[in-house]
């Protein structure tokens, strides 16, 4: 079956040449047009699809092929644009970065969803080489169709003029021409941009729409963004699997980072998902099982640790037997402590016997496949699964000999082999991020968790 879907991919040569600030000046304008625009982010990021929300007034989605089943991508991105008069797509770093063979780099998704590129430049101290580089970017991967660029951070209408013209010789279309503007710039912080959720950002949004309108072509984007090729949707299969459970999620300021399709995955197989706040609430609601998810909870241990109602309860809740899967953030929030970047210590749920101590450098970042060193709420020992780290904290067990260590990870980029993450019982956490749509026994497997846990009740 072929679908229509209007689409383009927003990209950079680098990270930080402003691709998120355009996407989210051009849904913002595109919305104030009455156009349904659908933003989509290219790779493993929970931050960035915030500012799209606010922008567009939908949530975004993320395309990946390593957290996702390569041959889904078509039928993913058709699903969750279906309604969309275009689908606004930002890339990841720069257009070829992504895993190791540019697995799910923005390249590598634009081909497969046979999207036209427009490439973000910063053209903050450079003139005519813009024009030597975007050639290169063309001619790197003929594959690739980049449709033109968009100039950002332009010290003056003339510093776009010399650009322009030399743009011209290689015939490469101008989509925008953005003036350099610190009221547009979006804060960041260890982890990238600052999430929206702690932010005032109607003012800011304001002045990146109206940034958007005045300076990018946006009728010349949606033009073409309509000239993309039809996509060809496989018939999808329909889970027969029923577990009628409510899951427990956790989701505030500190617990954030959460893909839409991995929940989905969830709720296909009859789960019922029931948000919670490890910061305001003081105790759980009526669940079968917990999800802690990545987040901040360093810029709120203070809060989470004086929070003991809560903090009691998840103790209470390990110790009961009821299946708890925690990534990142959940995972540091579990241990007996974290150590801020102040260096303050901050009691957090004692579940598992460590500590995690933030750094003052990132810890790792990349693809990785864990394996599991035992029988766990997702797993049979020796399975595998897919995901990715990115974190500024380290953990240590409190007593590294005889440790539960969960998982034995592998590096994607370079093959090293460690272990990482504690299992014990229906408690399964660690650094890894993942997505159940990759692993479909996986969340059954923790749902089936839930419904013994449940019987259990009864």
């Amino acid at each position: 079956m072929n679908a229509k879907r209007p689409r383009i991919v927003i990209a950079g040569i680098s990270s930080g040449t402003g691709k998120t600030t355009v996407v989210a000046g051009m849904l913002s304008a595109l919305k104030a047009r009455g156009k349904k625009a659908q933003p989509f982010k290219i790779g493993p990021d929970y931050i960035d699809p915030g500012f799209h929300r606010i922008a567009a007034g939908v949530d975004a989605h993320n395309l990946d092929t390593w957290l996702t089943p390569e041959n889904m991508l078509p039928n993913i991105f058709a699903d969750q644009s279906q309604y969309a008069d275009i689908s606004v797509i930002e890339g990841v770093m720069g257009l070829y970065d992504g895993g190791r063979h540019g697995i799910s780099s923005t390249a590598d998704i634009a081909k497969r969803l046979d999207a036209p590129v427009i490439l973000t430049v910063n053209c903050k101290a450079v003139g005519e080489s813009v024009a030597a580089i975007v050639l290169g970017f063309i001619k790197y991967d003929r594959k690739v169709n980049i449709a033109g660029v968009i100039l950002n951070n332009l010290g003056s209408t003339q510093h776009g003029v010399i650009i322009r013209e030399a743009l011209g010789k290689i015939n490469v279309r101008v989509y925008g021409e953005i003036i350099r503007n610190g009221d547009i710039s979006l804060p960041e912080r260890h982890l990238g941009l600052t999430p929206v959720d702690e932010q005032q950002l109607d003012e800011k949004m304001c002045k990146i729409r109206q940034m958007a309108e005045k300076s990018i072509d946006l009728d010349g984007i949606l033009q073409l963004a309509s000239k993309a090729p039809d996509i060809t949707v496989a018939h999808a299969q329909k889970t027969k699997k029923n577990y009628p459970v409510r899951i427990g999620i956790a989701s505030d300021k500190a617990f954030s980072f959460y893909y839409r399709t991995s929940i989905a995955a969830l709720e296909q197989m009859g789960a019922r998902v029931v948000e919670f706040s490890p910061l305001k609430d003081n105790c759980l609601p009526e669940v079968d099982g917990l999800i802690l998810g990545g987040g901040f909870p360093e810029m709120f241990a203070k809060e989470l640790s004086a929070n003991k109602a809560m903090v009691l309860a998840i103790k209470n809740a390990a110790k009961a037997g009821m299946p708890i899967y925690a990534e990142c953030g959940g995972y540091m929030y579990l241990a007996d402590a974290l150590i801020d970047f102040a260096g303050k210590k901050h009691k957090m749920c004692s579940v598992i016997p460590g500590i995690a101590k933030m750094q003052g450098k990132l810890q790792t970042v990349g693809y990785v496949t864990v394996k599991a060193l035992k029988d766990n709420i997702l797993l049979l020992e020796g399975d595998t699964l897919r995901g990715h780290e990115f974190h500024f904290s380290s953990f240590a067990p409190v007593k590294e000999r005889n440790f539960s260590w969960a998982f034995e990870f592998e590096k994607m980029r370079t093959g090293e082999l460690y272990a990482g993450g504690y299992v014990s019982g229906n408690v399964l956490a660690s650094y890894l991020h993942m997505n159940f749509l990759n692993k479909p026994e996986a969340a059954e497997r923790f749902l089936f968790n839930c419904m013994k846990y449940k019987g259990m009740k009864i």
